[in-house]
């Protein structure tokens, strides 16, 4: 008897847990743990951990509905960027792979 499984359309799909991707867990799960820290034993407790932990998920969960994977990390590349780009400024990021061989002359680089 062969056995049939069902496979799923998309295998490079990110993983996804509560409608939330990995990430965005992180991030609440780290502002639950730095606001409990902070306000663990105070009266804001309720407001400042629970609630604002709330307010950040719902935020998220709601905001990034219909968005790409990725979609906050971009976006802030998209905002840290510079504003005007243009084409003809050097690269200062660009640095040749073989400098000193390129600066050698012609007839040592073919010797090699």
């Amino acid at each position: 008897m062969l056995l049939v499984t069902k496979v799923p359309r998309s295998l490079e799909k990110k993983v996804k847990l509560f409608g939330f991707e990995l990430s965005d867990l992180m991030l609440v799960s780290v502002y639950l743990a730095m606001s409990d820290l902070i306000f663990g034993q105070t009266r804001l407790k309720f407001l400042m951990v629970w609630v604002g932990t709330a307010v950040i998920a719902a935020a998220l969960y709601f905001l990034k509905r219909g968005k790409p994977d990725g979609f906050l990390q971009h976006y802030g590349e998209y905002w840290r960027a510079p504003s005007v780009l243009t084409a003809g400024i050097p690269d200062t990021d660009f640095k040749p792979l073989l400098e000193k061989i390129s600066s050698l002359p012609e007839g040592e680089l073919k010797n090699g």
